[in-house]
């Protein structure tokens, strides 16, 4: 699952961070793919993990519940995008690298895991994370050379 959103990431504009999100409904059928178009559309919203839920919500046959569907990315969701996958219902989070500076599934913030919500995917952190942090790594080398 990772792989396919490292393979999303890699896609992004290259004005973007390389994020990928892919969501997958319950038997592991891909519904959607997205990288980071923050830059590209001039969208504030526009991160991976929106961009991929917005697009299954369409495909899935089930509105904009997403139940039992998993969302894969590269790098750990921010306040905005873990409010998305609980909005959504989806069932699993799955992510790559941690982000210490905004995560909000384990590392700065808990959003997908607050008792004080109506639901609560699983989460497994941490997959493929050296593959995920190196694409980012690489990006903001670029962006911000020594």
């Amino acid at each position: 699952m990772i792989r396919v959103a490292l393979a999303a990431a890699a896609a992004a504009d290259p004005r973007d961070v390389p994020v990928g999100a892919v969501v997958f409904d319950s038997s592991g059928r891909e519904l959607a793919r997205a990288a980071n178009a923050r830059e590209a559309t001039g969208d504030p919203t526009a991160h991976a993990e929106v961009l991929a839920l917005r697009a299954a919500a369409r495909v899935h046959g089930d509105g904009w519940r997403l139940e039992g569907a998993t969302l894969a990315v590269t790098l750990e969701p921010c306040t905005m995008c873990a409010g998305a996958a609980v909005l959504a219902r989806v069932g699993r989070v799955v992510f790559g690298a941690w982000e210490p500076k905004t995560g909000a599934v384990g590392s700065l913030w808990d959003v997908v895991r607050d008792r004080r919500l109506n639901h609560r995917p699983q989460v497994r952190g941490g997959v493929l994370e050296s593959e995920c942090a190196a694409a980012l790594d690489t990006f903001f080398r670029t962006q911000r050379p020594s």
